[in-house]
């Protein structure tokens, strides 16, 4: 069985480098994603080419590990959110794939590394075994992507156990029922299965996620939302760096103002706390050390809040013109708004999950 995390090879912790062509290319077309609520083509390409999308599996990339995973996922959601979301997504349906699968069939869903792969782990689907395979039916909504992958990974209840398919998405239908204020281009459409049938080696059965795996996934939303707040502080630098002025103010220039100066810095400090909060989880996953697991949790919620609040402070820093939808703030704030949300990070549950180890029933 192929490591998911560790594959053949490896690669730097670091994590891929954005190249400033790429970034243009993200940055160049993030109005146009989010006109058509799915990534636009020309920055899907563009991190294909960079093995953005083979950051797991066998073949080039195979190695990446949760630290590697979040910084590029960070570098990208500079520029673009929801691209870095789908990318994200890419990472975890390979996972799975590769964690569940036997190391043939992986190696032939996975043939071309850097193919884009999707998925749900809601079981919103049964199957029913027939001699030639199992008969797929169900409705997956949500799936990040779907209608750029080119297979999902999606959870079925089979024989009444959690199960996996591995099902090309041109054998699924995509109902374009993703309508959000934030996150809008990660294209998170509703993937349905009728009467599909599944080769067996296709399907199997899976235990629930164990507690490495939940805080892979973790970084596979923090990176993106980590980097919404850093591609929001990019742009209240440049504000500090031009001729703006507080508004009813005597100040000639935002610096001159001490509470703007404390407001920035307080932000920055929000979003390097935030980003490094999710490393210290991805390098705790990195090393196998997550005996802890409900503390972890709690971290990867908090780093979540600290993007929030840091974000809140920028918006603060810029006024009620931030909100412009000309503005590319306010496209920052509704992403990490909706990004930081997610159930991976989720902050009430993730203070049920320890307080319930601290103080067992």
């Amino acid at each position: 069985m192929i490591d998911p995390l560790k594959g053949a090879g490896g690669r730097a912790t670091r994590g891929l480098d954005v190249r400033p062509e790429t970034a243009a290319v993200l940055r160049g077309h993030v109005e146009q994603a989010e006109r058509n609520d799915r990534p636009a083509a020309e920055s899907l390409a563009a991190l294909r080419e960079d093995g953005f999308f083979a950051l797991i599996g066998p073949g080039r990339g195979a190695g990446a590990r949760a630290e590697t995973i979040a910084r590029s996922l960070v570098g990208v959601g500079r520029f673009c959110p929801s691209t870095a979301w789908v990318a994200g997504t890419c990472a975890v349906s390979k996972n799975l794939v590769v964690a569940n699968f036997p190391e043939r069939a992986v190696l032939e869903v996975l043939a071309d590394p850097d193919v884009l792969g999707c998925g749900s782990g809601v079981p919103a689907g049964r199957g029913e075994r027939e001699p030639d395979g199992v008969r797929l039916r169900g409705r997956w909504p949500n799936v990040s992507g779907c209608e750029d992958a080119a297979w999902a990974v999606l959870a079925l209840m089979l024989d009444g156990a959690f199960s996996l398919a591995v099902v090309p998405v041109s054998d699924l239908a995509v109902e374009r029922t993703w309508s959000m204020a934030g996150m809008r281009a990660t294209g998170s459409h509703t993937l349905v299965a009728e009467d599909v049938l599944v080769p067996a080696d296709r399907v199997t059965s899976a235990g629930g996620f164990a507690v490495a795996d939940r805080l892979l996934y973790a970084m596979t939303v923090l990176g993106p939302v980590v980097g919404a707040a850093r591609g929001a502080l990019d742009a209240i630098e440049a504000m500090f760096a031009s001729d703006r002025v507080p508004f009813m103010s005597s100040y000639s220039r935002m610096g001159e103002s001490p509470g703007a100066r404390l407001w920035l810095a307080e932000a920055a400090h929000l979003v390097d706390r935030a980003e490094d909060t999710m490393l210290t989880v991805a390098a705790a996953v990195d090393a196998g050390d997550v005996a802890d697991g409900p503390r972890m949790l709690m971290r990867a919620a908090d780093s979540a809040r600290d993007c929030r609040a840091a974000v809140e402070r920028m918006l603060d820093l810029h006024g009620a013109s931030g909100f412009a939808t000309t503005n590319v703030l306010q496209r920052f704030w509704r992403d990490v708004s909706v990004g930081s949300r997610h159930p991976q990070v989720n902050p009430y549950l993730a203070a049920e999950g320890l307080g319930a180890a601290l103080a067992p029933v």
